[in-house]
């Protein structure tokens, strides 16, 4: 089955809502780009919940100066399908202006976690990437988020965010 693709904050909320759906929700972020980790997350998603929503969002806080925000691979029609076979229901594909609403002035700090191992060689990075999570966090309202480990720190910033700020979610 295709999921439900919308684009902005008004449609994900009506894509959430009609019909409600019973049961436990789940959120994959990805920046698109779709492979076999991906889907094999969305799968893991669709075990523990009733309704999956996949996030596909290039998100330009992670980016450092030397790095091309511009180059990133970017193909929602190709990644869309992918996500057909793996069980989503929702994809929320925004772009920067509805994600930010202009300059994102207020970020979360990775803290000491951020300044270490990758964060040292990235500064920024990982505030970039709590920021949005916890932006989309937020907007999707998951009861389980499922993320790879294949970035050990990325994972460990995010249970640290999610503890630290009490967000009622399950990594």
């Amino acid at each position: 089955m295709t999921p439900h693709v919308v684009h902005t904050r008004a449609e994900l909320r009506a894509a959430l809502d009609a019909p409600p759906r019973p049961g436990r929700r789940a959120v994959v972020m990805t920046m698109g780009a779709l492979h076999e980790g991906h889907l094999a997350l969305v799968r893991a998603a669709r075990e523990r919940a009733d309704q999956v929503v996949v996030t596909i969002f290039v998100n330009p806080l992670q980016f450092g100066p030397t790095e091309d925000l511009a180059r990133y691979p970017r193909d929602l029609a190709a990644d869309v399908a992918l996500l057909a076979t793996a069980g989503a229901d929702v994809v929320f594909a925004p772009d920067v202006d509805e994600v930010y609403r202009g300059e994102a002035v207020v970020r979360v700090s990775a803290g000491r976690l951020g300044e270490r191992l990758e964060g040292a060689h990235r500064p920024g990075h990982f505030d970039g990437v709590l920021t949005v999570v916890l932006k989309l966090l937020h907007l999707v309202a998951p009861d389980v988020a499922v993320f790879g480990q294949k970035d050990a720190q990325q994972l460990a910033a995010v249970r640290r965010m999610v503890h630290d700020l009490d967000v009622p979610v399950e990594i």
